[in-house]
């Protein structure tokens, strides 16, 4: 019955891929070696560019494609600063897909797409849904609010948003937050998802480029673990530690944006989940890090979660 699933899958159809599996592309974790193991694996892989200066993004697609023949993606938010000159990279490097997260994809869609590159968008709501489909886009990611890093400030549950999501449009839907096992993904995809997008799972895989400490600190964590916080500025779900305590503290106690900007700071994610510093880095992470008991390759992890979708499938009770 699995094989249902697969006949005629738009996302794996699109992407050609072999399974409707979907890495992130997360900052300071999504580097080559994650991205190709995942590709490799026969799900996508998804290089996170949130995090690198232009010639380190040029620097990943190369290796990437040095590490797999397979088709991989660029992550990118639209509100980076060097967002032309990555493009032209991306262009130039002949990237095969591009996800972009945190703006609108309008100004980006004729470009991506007269140089053939497929184009998907990530949206918290029906409404961005219906946006990005008009704007051109070839499918989408709607995220829910359990997911890790930057949040919609809709905080709609992936429950929720993904049937909404999937009455609203007609372009394929990739189900995102909250989902890494296969039996999330069996219910995404009865919700009406074409494929899921897995980020936390991918976190704790040997090749993710975070911090042994972060993914250390992942598999410890139990439920209740992670907080929606920096509501004011843009709203991020954290692994609670000193730092993220402190910031919902200040917020409760109705601090200015001015100074939780200052609090913020820079380069705070990247001693956090890159550096390893648990006590005053920011951690982002989603609420399924709670089910997560182990670091293990990325194909592994591939292959599990497979596996545990199409035994869900035979039998869901």
């Amino acid at each position: 019955m699995q094989s249902s699933f697969l006949i005629n899958n738009r996302i794996t159809q699109l992407f050609k891929i072999e399974y409707p599996i979907i890495q992130a592309g997360m900052v300071w974790a999504s580097g080559w070696r994650l991205a190709s193991a995942v590709s490799n694996a026969g799900g996508l892989g998804i290089l996170g560019a949130g995090s690198m200066y232009p010639e380190v993004l040029k620097e990943h697609i190369q290796k990437t494609k040095a590490a797999t023949s397979k088709p991989f993606a660029v992550n990118l938010p639209l509100l980076y600063p060097n967002i032309k000159e990555l493009i032209e990279i991306i262009i130039t490097e002949k990237v095969p897909i591009v996800f972009t997260s945190a703006g609108n994809p309008k100004a980006y869609t004729s470009i991506l797409k007269e140089a053939g590159i497929i184009f998907v968008h990530v949206v918290s709501s029906s409404f961005f849904a219906q946006k990005a489909e008009a704007a051109g886009c070839d499918a989408v990611v709607a995220e829910g609010f359990e997911a890790g890093g930057h949040n919609g400030r809709e905080e709609t549950t992936t429950m929720v948003l993904i049937p909404a999501v999937k009455a609203s449009i007609k372009i394929p839907l990739i189900a995102a937050g909250g989902i890494a096992t296969g039996r999330q993904m069996f219910a995404a995809m009865i919700l009406g998802a074409e494929a899921v997008q897995i980020g936390t799972r991918f976190v704790c895989s040997e090749e993710a480029s975070s911090h042994f400490s972060f993914k250390e600190a992942i598999i410890q964590s139990k439920e209740g673990d992670t907080q929606l916080g920096l509501k004011q500025l843009v709203p991020v779900r954290l692994l609670k530690n000193p730092f993220s305590l402190a910031i919902l503290e200040a917020e409760k106690n109705g601090v200015s944006i001015e100074t939780l900007q200052t609090m913020l700071g820079k380069a705070r994610a990247k001693k956090g989940m890159f550096e390893g510093d648990m006590v005053e880095g920011e951690l982002e992470i989603g609420q399924v890090s709670s089910l997560i008991k182990d670091i293990k390759p990325a194909a592994e992890i591939v292959h599990e979660i497979w596996n545990d979708f199409t035994a869900a499938v035979s039998n869901p009770f």
